[in-house]
C-alpha cells in the first residue's frame, strides 16, 4: 500500500483503503464546491473518476476555487485537474469530458454504473436533469443547492431533500422542478440555512458552443461567493460519500 495513504489506514484500514482504490465517482462541476469535492476524493485514495466541465480558469475565480491561479487563467479545468490529481496519485485512472453537460450526451458519458456522482452544478436545467437521469437510473448522488451568496460554513446542513426548510428563491425554483419530476425524497442535499446577500444583481447571458458544434444560451445571475463556503460544501459532500462507502463496507464484512 503507498505511503500517501498510511495515515488513511491507521483510522479505516487497509481492507477499506483497498476497497476505495477501486471505487468509481463521477464529478459533474469542478467550480469553487466540486473541486474541493474531487479533491478530497482523490486524496482519500479512489483511483477511478469521471469529470465534466466546458469551463477555464477565470480571475474572478481565484478567491475561492483550488484550482485557481494567476498562472492558469485561460487554461480548462478538466486538464488542470487531470494534471493535479495525478501528482496526487500516479494510479488515478481519469476519464475527461471538456464539455457543457445536457441530457443528451448521457449515452456518451455513462458508459458504467458509477459507484457515486457529485453534483457541483450551478445551473438549473442541467442539474434537474441530472439529478433525473440518476434517480431513474439507480445511481447515488449528492447534490449542493447553491454555496453562492453565503459566507458562514456552520449554517450548512446535509439532509435529505423532504427535510429542506429554505426561502431562498434559487432552492426553491429547484425543490419545484424536482417536484415536477415527481423527485420528492430519497436524495441527499447540502444546503445553507443561512438567508442568501448578494449586492448588485447580474444579469448575464452565457452563449457556449459544445464539442459537437451545439450552440447553448442559458440566462445566468452572478451569485456573490466567498471562500470558505463553497470548499467547505465540496468537503461535506466528499465526507458523505466516504462515510456511505464505510458504513456499507463493514456492514458487509461482519
Amino acid at each position: 500500500m503507498d505511503e500517501i495513504f498510511s495515515r488513511n489506514i491507521l483510522y479505516w484500514g487497509k481492507d477499506f483503503q483497498n476497497f476505495l482504490q477501486t471505487r468509481n465517482i463521477y464529478v459533474f462541476g469542478l467550480g469553487g464546491v466540486g473541486g474541493y469535492a474531487l479533491e478530497a476524493l482523490c486524496r482519500s485514495g479512489i483511483e477511478n473518476f469521471s469529470i465534466i466541465d466546458y469551463d477555464t480558469v477565470s480571475e474572478s475565480n481565484i478567491n475561492r476555487q483550488i484550482i485557481a491561479l494567476k498562472s492558469n487563467i485561460g487554461l480548462k479545468k478538466t486538464e488542470l485537474f487531470e494534471k493535479r490529481l495525478l501528482e496526487i496519485n500516479p494510479k488515478v485512472n481519469l476519464r475527461i469530458f471538456n464539455d457543457f453537460y445536457t441530457e443528451e450526451k448521457n449515452n456518451e458519458i455513462f458508459i458504467e454504473h458509477p459507484d457515486f456522482i457529485v453534483d457541483a452544478i450551478d445551473t438549473l436545467k442541467p442539474k434537474i436533469k441530472l439529478i433525473k437521469y440518476a434517480k431513474d437510473n439507480n445511481i447515488k448522488i449528492i447534490t449542493s443547492f447553491g454555496a453562492g451568496n453565503r459566507m458562514d460554513c456552520t449554517k450548512l446542513k446535509t439532509t435529505d431533500i423532504s427535510e429542506i426548510k429554505s426561502n431562498d428563491q434559487f432552492v426553491k425554483n429547484i425543490l419545484s422542478k424536482l417536484k415536477k419530476e415527481n423527485i420528492l425524497n430519497d436524495l441527499p442535499v447540502v444546503w445553507s440555512e443561512e438567508k442568501a446577500k448578494n449586492l448588485e444583481k447580474i444579469k448575464n447571458i452565457e452563449k457556449i458552443t459544445d464539442k459537437n458544434g451545439n450552440k447553448i444560451e442559458y440566462i445566468k445571475f452572478t451569485p456573490a461567493s466567498t471562500p470558505i463556503v463553497p470548499a467547505v460544501t465540496g468537503y461535506i459532500m466528499a465526507n458523505y460519500i466516504l462515510n456511505y462507502f464505510y458504513v456499507n463496507f463493514y456492514k458487509t464484512t461482519l
